[in-house]
């Protein structure tokens, strides 16, 4: 009896070794599969928020904009929003091609595509571009922001 014991034992320790042994090999390519189903385009947690905006606009972020002929919509913190739809408690009232605006309880709160970048008039730039540079480029060129053509 002792011996049957003894190599019953032996099985069970074997055995447990064997699965062990399979569950280190596939380990590292169950890691590697969720490494791969990461988004190597998504930028880093935090890299286009800054501690204003995160202050102002309570974690918000605005994504992307969709205007179609049909409809529009915004995906703001990952979640597809439609013109007149609700986000939590406030209301998608208005979506522009940089900008989205959401009312709560009579506020509304704009959630700007690029938080920290200002839109100027082309006049504008091309007269800060004339006063640093101290002469002007070709018109036609300008714009593509290549070299005169001859």
């Amino acid at each position: 009896m002792r011996r049957e014991s003894g190599r019953r034992n032996r099985r069970s320790v074997a055995k447990c070794a064997a699965l062990i042994a399979v569950v280190l090999l596939l380990l590292p390519d169950a890691v590697s599969a969720q490494r791969i189903t990461i988004d190597p385009t998504r930028p880093p947690v935090g890299y286009l928020a800054t501690e204003a905006d995160a202050g102002e606009g309570g974690g918000l972020m605005l994504q992307s904009v969709m205007i179609s002929p049909t409809q529009k919509a915004a995906i703001i913190n990952g979640v597809l929003v439609k013109l007149g739809a609700k986000y939590g408690d406030a209301v998608l009232t208005r979506v522009a091609e940089n900008e989205v605006v959401l009312r709560s309880g009579g506020v509304n709160r704009v959630l700007k595509l690029y938080p920290g970048v200002d839109k100027r008039d082309v006049g504008q730039a091309a007269a800060t571009e004339i006063s640093r540079h101290g002469k002007t480029r070709d018109a036609g060129t300008a714009a593509a922001g290549g070299a005169p053509s001859r």
